[in-house]
């Protein structure tokens, strides 16, 4: 059994005092019925197994014992957020996201000019740059835009950001039991929503790094930072985007063990914590520092923090 590998590559120390508003959810059983289904895939539910006990896993981050998890049916968006879907949300509510409240966010160093690396650097993860102005319609700081980006993913949002979005939409943030069933596509156990090979024939299926991290990205998959939410093939469900390019929040708080115990139906992990549920990996994961872009793979971060890397996709209850 391999020893863990660092803390992931998404930068987790508090950005600030958490707002006096932030959204505080206890664990129950949250549901969403209002919000249109229009371009949203029907799951069926059912059993899968959960989790996994392969080599490749981290046993300490909690991704095994491999479990049976029975859920409902849901409505999944195919997708991650994008910019563009983002955008109306914004101008509907005139909503202000957690990095335009706090007046900055973390942007990778290698999306950032020349100039900009000066910024401060966040410790032990010194890749990680605290940006003055970056936030989701700017996402490398104010000299940037996401004219030319209606169709990546929205990056620096918060869970809370994340949250208030899936209000206004009618929908919520999946579980993540409800996330992983949804991103295997049917497939039982297996590493990727594909199977468990990672580049298939040499074919690349999903927006990571490779090279050496976090130095030199050579972008063979095609792009160096963020994609288009439909730039890979989906899985066998219709995901796409389920396997790098951004992390993904979840409804859950995080927790290595509590799942243990936990109910086998509809879990929906431990009532209380100090960081949510992250699954999926991005396009900044690398095999030589952290792995997590398997579909068992799990982090975390705190329920204020927004990255370069991170965005979510909502779910919907049939009823």
């Amino acid at each position: 059994m391999k020893p863990t590998p660092p803390a992931c590559c998404v930068p987790s120390k508090h950005r600030a005092e958490r707002l006096a508003a932030s959204t505080e959810l206890s664990a129950q059983r949250i549901r969403a019925t209002e919000g249109s289904t229009g371009d949203m895939i029907l799951l069926e539910g059912g059993d899968f197994l959960m989790g996994t006990d392969a080599q490749e896993g981290f046993p300490a981050d909690g991704e095994g014992p491999v479990r049976r998890v029975t859920l409902d049916p849901f409505y999944i968006d195919p997708t991650p957020v994008t910019n563009q879907a983002f955008a109306k949300f914004i101008e509907a509510t005139g909503y202000r996201t957690e990095s335009e409240l706090f007046g900055w966010s973390f942007v990778f160093q290698g999306d950032l000019t020349p100039g900009q690396l000066e910024s401060q650097a966040v410790h032990g993860v010194e890749w990680w740059r605290r940006i003055e102005g970056a936030a989701w319609n700017h996402p490398e700081g104010p000299l940037s835009d996401i004219l030319a980006r209606p169709s990546h993913p929205v990056v620096h949002v918060s869970w809370n950001d994340a949250v208030a979005y899936a209000s206004w939409a009618g929908k919520r943030l999946p579980t993540e039991a409800e996330w992983e069933y949804a991103a295997r596509g049917g497939l039982e156990q297996k590493l990727f929503p594909w199977g468990d090979e990672l580049t298939p024939g040499g074919r690349h299926l999903c927006n990571i790094w490779q090279g050496t991290f976090p130095t030199q990205n050579t972008a063979e998959d095609g792009y160096p930072s963020t994609s288009p939410v439909d730039a890979f093939p989906p899985n066998a469900f219709g995901l796409y985007s389920t396997t790098g390019n951004t992390w993904e929040w979840c409804a859950d708080w995080f927790d290595a063990e509590y799942h243990l115990n936990a109910t086998r139906t509809n879990p929906i992990g431990p009532p209380t914590g100090t960081a949510r549920m992250l699954k999926g990996g991005s396009y900044l994961c690398h095999k030589s520092y952290c792995n997590r872009y398997r579909v068992a793979a799990r982090s975390s971060n705190t329920p204020d923090s927004a990255t370069t890397n991170m965005s979510f996709r909502c779910v919907r209850d049939i009823r």
